[in-house]
Order: structure tokens, then C-alpha cells, then sequence
């Protein structure tokens, strides 16, 4: 596992063994970005991200390593927010970060009440956890967390559908590549 592009470009990530962490592939987070910057690198300058369910942390380095200017990584699992401190401190990045021992609900209402506004959430708890998908979507949708432009983007598995809305955030692209799937939402 490796950052793509950016700052941190071809730098390896570590991840743990054991832990039923299943990291955003390498290409899977190319696609991502790729649409994410639709040939416009700048796009992403300066941008605040959620990362839930972070794992490793790989898809909020990312977006470091592309100009991002704040990344909250959110994770409950103490090894995993380890995990990302150690990946963080690896690359010696020493900014523009935060890291959360929670689970989502806790951080996103915590986050909601320090008045945080994300560009980009991106949401990628097990597979297994489907109920977790549209709790997590609903309860954004609801939040002061997003503002008019922000995107929302779910990793999930192709055969699971997360839906099409919730409220006024809707699925406009859904992306298959191999058994992963990404569903970009915005608000209409």
C-alpha cells in the first residue's frame, strides 16, 4: 500500500495484521481521486476532510499528500488510531491533522459541535456493517457538518446498495471496480 500521488508520492503505508482492517486499495484510491479531481489537482487545495472509519488512514493521506488542508481521522479501534499516527508520523507529517479515537456517531457529533464544515466525507466502515452505511449517510445528511458543495463518498461492496438518498444528499455516481464500489453524494 502506497501513496499515489502528491507530497507524499510512492511512500509505503503500513498496515497491521489481525486487524479486520481492509484497506482502500491503491488503485481503488486512484479512481477515487481521479474523479474526485477530474483533471484539476488544485481542486482538492486547502479542502477539510472526515475520513471515518479510517483504518490505515490511506485515503486521508491521501488527500494530504494532494493539498488538503485539515484531515480528521476518525477510528475506534485504539490499534488502528495507532496505526495512522505511526503512518503520519513515518511521512513527518506534524499538521494539519487530527486524529479520533471514536466511533463515528461520537466523532461526527463532537466534530458538528466544534462547528467543523468538511468539503469531502468519505465513509468506508466493514462491509459486513450495512446498517452502519445509512446511519452514517442519514445522520450527515442531517448534521451541520456539510455545506452546499461538499461530497460524500461511500466505499462499499458492488452487491450492497448504501441508497439513493438521504434527505437532500443524493447518489450522483457510483463507480464498480473489481468487488468495491464508490457512491459520490452531494446535496440537491
Amino acid at each position: 500500500m502506497r501513496v499515489i500521488a502528491g507530497k507524499y508520492r510512492s511512500r509505503r503505508l503500513q498496515s497491521l495484521s489481525g486487524l479486520d482492517l481492509r484497506p482502500t486499495a491503491d488503485r481503488l484510491r486512484e479512481t477515487l481521486f481521479d474523479v474526485l479531481t477530474a483533471g484539476n489537482p488544485d481542486v482538492l487545495e486547502g479542502t477539510a476532510w472526515i475520513d471515518l472509519f479510517a483504518g490505515t488512514g490511506a485515503v486521508g493521506i491521501e488527500a494530504l499528500s494532494r493539498g488538503a488542508g485539515m484531515v480528521y481521522f476518525v477510528e475506534q479501534s485504539a490499534r488502528a488510531t495507532e496505526l495512522i499516527r505511526t503512518n503520519l508520523k513515518t511521512l513527518r507529517i506534524t499538521a494539519n491533522f487530527r486524529v479520533l479515537t471514536k466511533n463515528a456517531v461520537g466523532a461526527l457529533r463532537e466534530l458538528e459541535s466544534s462547528g467543523v464544515k468538511a468539503d469531502f466525507v468519505f465513509l468506508d466502515p466493514p462491509y459486513s456493517m450495512e446498517k452502519t452505511y445509512r446511519q452514517t449517510l442519514d445522520l450527515l445528511c442531517h448534521s451541520n457538518l456539510l455545506h452546499p458543495e461538499s461530497t460524500v463518498i461511500a466505499e462499499h461492496h458492488k452487491k450492497f446498495d448504501p441508497g439513493e438518498a438521504y434527505a437532500a444528499l443524493r447518489r450522483y455516481r457510483k463507480l464498480v471496480q473489481g468487488d468495491a464500489a464508490l457512491s459520490f453524494y452531494h446535496s440537491f
